[in-house]
C-alpha cells in the first residue's frame, strides 16, 4: 500500500492543523487513504435542471436554479426557524432551516444564482424544501468535474460552518488525485478475477467513483469497488477458518458411551426432529477431528436448541470432560438448570448452578467440587467466567443467546483448560444468510429449521384500540380454559415525547377488566428489583397468576408452556426481531397459541409492513431477511460482535449476487493457495497485511 496514503490528513494541501482536527472528528477522515475512500453519496448532472412549476406529488427530489429572496426568522427557541423564498422563471417555493439558522443567513446572498437540490414536501397547500443543498451556480471544482457528474459528499453542520462542505471535500479529493500516481494505487485483485468479472483497474475505479464522466463509468467503478470490498471480507473470514482448522488443536470426543446412550434411548421426552439429528451429526464430526469446534447454532425459539446442547454436553461427559452452559440472565440460567436436572434424573451426572446470587458456603462448595472434577455440568451466568471458577477438565462450552455477552467475557472461558474447549454458541435470533456470510463467515453454522412434533404454529393477528373489549373477552376465554396470558408494553412510565400506552396505565386498566380475586396479575419491568422480578416470574411459572404484564424483560426468559396468548401493546414501536422474540414466549405447549399485535389506527408504511410480515409468517429466517431490508445490517439485534458490518459501498440487501460471487471466488482462492504464496497473489497478500487492523470480526475463540 502506498506510504503516501498513510499520510495524516492535515499534511494534504488545503487542510492544515485546524481543518485536520475537524475532518478527523466530524468525518472520521484521518489519512489521505481515508479521504480517497470517502465516497460521494450522490451525483449532480448539471445538464438536468427542473422548474418549480413542474413539482407534483410523485416528485421525490428536484434540482432547481434560481435566486433567494424574502428571508425571515419565525418563532422562538425550539420552534425557531428560517424561511426563505426561492424563485425561478416559473414560480417560487419556500426553503426552511430549523438548524444552523445564523450560518444559513450569512451564507445566502439575494443577488446570487444558486443550484439547489432537495425533496419538496407539501404543507398547507404549498411546497417547501427543508434544509436544501445549495451552491452558487457556475462554480466548478475544476474543469474535470464540469465535464461529467459532480460528486456530492455528506458532511455535518459543524463542518459546514467551518467551510468544509461538499465542494470543499471535492477540492481536497482533486488535490489528492493530482499528487497521486497510478503506481501508488496498485491493483491487488488477481488478473484472472478481473478478467472473469470484467472489472476495471483499482485506479480507474477510485478516479471514476469521485469524478465519473457518465453513468457507465460510475456503474463500472461502483461494481469494481463493491466486489473488492466484499471479496476482502470473505477472504479474511475464510483464511481465518482455514488457518484455525490447521492450527487450533482440540479435544477428541472419541466415544459415545453410557450416559449419552441411556439418555438418548430411555430418557428422551420426544423424538428428535430431522434438523436436530443433522446438527448432532455435524457436532459429532467436529469433535472427532482433533481440532477445536467453533459452531454457531441458529434456531427459532422453541426449535429444540437446548436439547442439542444437552446431548453435546453428554458427549463431553462420556469422554471424561466437564461442560458448562452460560446464559445471559439468572432467570434463563435457572430455567436451563431445572430443565437439565429434570431430564437427567436417575443418571450419574452431577449438575451445579452458579450465578452471582449463589454465595457463602454454597459457592465455596461448588467451586471446590468443580476444581476437583466432581461436578460434571455447571449452568450459570457470567459468574462462570470469574477467575475463582476453576475446572479440572473443561471440554465443552455452550453459550445461549451469545450476542448478549461481550467478546472479552466469552473469551475468559477458553483459558480454563490446557487446550481451548469445544464451543457451541446458540442464538434464537435468526441471522439472514447474507449477514451470516459476512459476520460469521469464519464459523461453522448449523441451523435447526424444524419445530418439535406436536407444536402448532402461533396464530398472529392485528388489532386496534377499537377492538380492545373484544381482545379482553378473548383473554377471559383462554384463561377460563386454564391458559395464561402475557401483555407486553414498550415503556414503564408515561412519555411526553411518545404517545404510548405505558405499563403502569396498562396495569390499572387490566386490573379493572380482570379484578381480584377471580384473576391474579404479575407485573415485571426493567426497574423491578431482582428479588421482586424473580418472585413475580415464579408466580407466573407456577400458574399462581393468570396474566403477566411486562416490558421486554421477558423477551428472553421464562418458559411457560401453559401460556397461550401474547398481547403486544403499541406493536408498531417494536422491530421485527423483537416482535418475533416476544411471540416466541408462547407456542411452547401442545395447545393452539395466539399473538395479538395491538396498534393505534394510524400507521406508517414501515409499521404496516412489519405488522403484515408478522401476521403472514412464523418463519424466523423470513422475518430476519425482511428485518435486514427494513433496518439495514448495523441495527440488526444480535449481529454486532467484535466489529460491525462496516461497508462503505456494498449493500447486503441489494448486492446479494456480488456477495455470493465474492465468497465463491475467495473460497476457490483459499483452497488453491491458502497462504497466498503464489506470485500472482503477492500484491493481494501485501495489501491484506498492510491494511490488517487489530480487529477480529466474529471469532468466538
Amino acid at each position: 500500500m502506498s506510504r503516501l496514503l498513510d499520510s495524516p490528513i492535515e499534511f494534504l494541501k488545503g487542510v492544515g492543523p485546524q481543518r485536520g482536527v475537524l475532518l478527523r472528528k466530524e468525518l472520521n477522515v484521518n489519512t489521505f487513504g481515508d479521504l480517497l475512500q470517502y465516497y460521494p453519496f450522490r451525483y449532480v448532472d448539471r445538464s438536468v435542471i427542473q422548474r418549480i412549476r413542474d413539482i407534483n406529488p410523485p416528485t421525490q427530489f428536484i434540482q432547481l436554479k434560481g435566486k433567494v429572496s424574502g428571508m425571515r426568522v419565525i418563532g422562538e427557541k425550539q420552534a425557531k426557524r428560517l424561511v426563505a423564498t426561492f424563485r425561478d422563471d416559473s414560480g417560487e417555493i419556500e426553503l426552511v432551516w430549523f438548524k444552523s439558522i445564523d450560518w444559513a443567513m450569512k451564507m445566502l446572498n439575494t443577488q446570487a444564482v444558486y443550484l439547489l437540490f432537495g425533496k419538496p414536501v407539501a404543507f398547507n397547500g404549498t411546497y417547501n424544501i427543508v434544509h436544501p443543498e445549495m451552491e452558487l451556480f457556475g462554480e466548478q471544482v475544476d474543469a474535470q468535474t464540469a465535464k461529467g457528474l459532480q460528486p456530492v459528499y455528506s458532511t455535518t453542520e459543524k463542518a459546514k460552518k467551518r467551510n468544509i462542505d461538499s465542494r470543499a471535500i471535492a477540492r481536497l479529493t482533486q488535490t489528492l488525485f493530482e499528487s497521486l500516481k497510478e503506481y501508488e494505487l496498485p491493483d491487488f485483485l488477481p488478473q484472472a478475477l478481473k478478467q472473469q468479472y470484467k472489472l476495471c483497474s483499482r485506479y480507474e475505479a477510485l478516479m471514476n467513483i469521485h469524478y465519473p464522466k457518465n453513468e457507465k463509468q460510475l456503474h463500472e467503478a461502483t461494481r469494481r469497488l463493491k466486489f473488492e470490498e466484499l471479496f476482502l471480507i470473505q477472504l479474511q473470514m475464510l483464511k481465518l477458518k482455514a488457518n484455525r482448522g490447521q492450527s487450533s488443536k482440540g479435544y477428541l470426543f472419541e466415544k459415545i458411551d453410557r450416559q449419552f446412550d441411556t439418555f438418548y434411548k430411555e430418557r428422551m421426552p420426544f423424538e428428535l426432529t430431522g434438523a436436530q439429528k443433522r446438527v448432532l451429526r455435524e457436532i459429532r464430526k467436529d469433535t472427532l477431528t482433533g481440532r477445536q469446534m467453533n459452531r454457531l447454532l441458529q434456531g427459532d425459539v422453541g426449535s429444540g436448541k437446548t436439547m442439542v446442547a444437552l446431548l453435546t454436553m453428554l458427549m463431553a461427559k462420556d469422554n471424561g470432560f466437564q461442560a458448562c452452559l452460560m446464559a445471559p440472565t439468572e432467570i434463563l440460567a435457572q430455567q436451563h438448570y431445572e430443565s437439565i436436572i429434570q431430564l437427567l434424573k436417575g443418571l450419574k451426572v452431577e449438575v451445579a448452578f452458579l450465578t452471582g446470587s449463589v454465595k457463602g458456603k454454597a459457592r465455596k462448595y461448588i467451586l471446590h467440587q468443580l476444581a476437583e472434577g466432581n461436578i460434571d455440568f455447571v449452568v450459570g451466568t457470567h459468574a462462570l467466567i470469574e477467575d475463582t471458577v476453576v475446572f479440572k477438565n473443561l471440554g465443552q462450552v455452550v453459550i445461549d443467546e451469545q450476542h448478549r455477552f461481550g467478546v472479552a467475557q466469552r473469551a475468559k472461558l477458553w483459558t480454563k483448560n490446557e487446550l481451548p474447549p469445544h464451543i457451541l454458541v446458540m442464538t434464537a435470533t435468526p441471522i439472514p444468510r447474507t449477514l451470516a456470510m459476512t459476520v460469521y463467515g469464519d464459523l461453522d453454522v448449523s441451523v435447526i429449521d424444524e419445530l418439535p412434533p406436536g407444536r402448532k404454529p402461533i396464530k398472529t393477528v392485528h388489532r386496534t384500540d377499537a377492538d380492545r373489549m373484544r381482545v379482553f373477552g378473548f383473554m377471559r376465554d383462554e384463561i377460563a380454559k386454564g391458559r395464561q396470558v402475557y401483555v407486553v408494553f414498550p415503556l414503564i412510565e408515561e412519555s411526553e415525547v411518545l404517545d404510548l400506552k405505558d405499563l403502569m396505565d396498562g396495569y390499572e386498566a387490566l386490573s379493572r377488566a380482570f379484578p381480584k380475586p377471580q384473576f391474579q396479575i404479575s407485573i415485571v419491568h426493567g426497574r423491578s428489583r431482582a428479588a421482586d422480578k424473580d418472585f413475580e416470574m415464579q408466580r407466573f411459572v407456577k400458574g399462581e397468576t393468570q396474566i403477566m404484564i411486562a416490558t421486554t424483560v421477558i423477551e428472553v426468559g421464562v418458559n411457560v408452556p401453559n401460556a397461550s396468548v401474547m398481547v403486544i401493546e403499541n406493536a408498531e414501536r417494536f422491530g421485527l426481531a423483537q416482535l418475533h422474540q416476544l411471540r416466541g414466549r408462547v407456542g411452547r405447549g401442545a395447545e393452539q397459541s395466539f399473538c395479538i399485535l395491538m396498534t393505534g389506527n394510524k400507521l406508517s408504511n414501515d409499521s404496516k409492513q412489519r405488522i403484515g410480515v408478522m401476521c403472514n409468517t412464523n418463519d424466523g429466517f423470513v422475518i430476519a431477511e425482511e428485518d435486514l431490508k427494513l433496518r439495514g445490517p448495523g441495527d440488526l439485534e444480535g449481529t454486532q460482535q467484535s466489529g460491525t458490518v462496516n461497508l462503505r459501498l456494498a449493500d447486503l440487501v441489494q448486492d446479494v449476487a456480488v456477495l455470493e460471487a465474492a465468497r465463491q471466488s475467495a473460497a476457490v482462492l483459499v483452497e488453491q493457495d491458502p497462504y497466498l504464496e503464489k506470485s500472482e497473489h503477492r500484491s493481494l497478500l501485501q495489501f491484506m497485511q498492510a491494511s490488517a487492523k487489530e480487529k477480529i470480526w466474529s471469532r468466538i475463540s
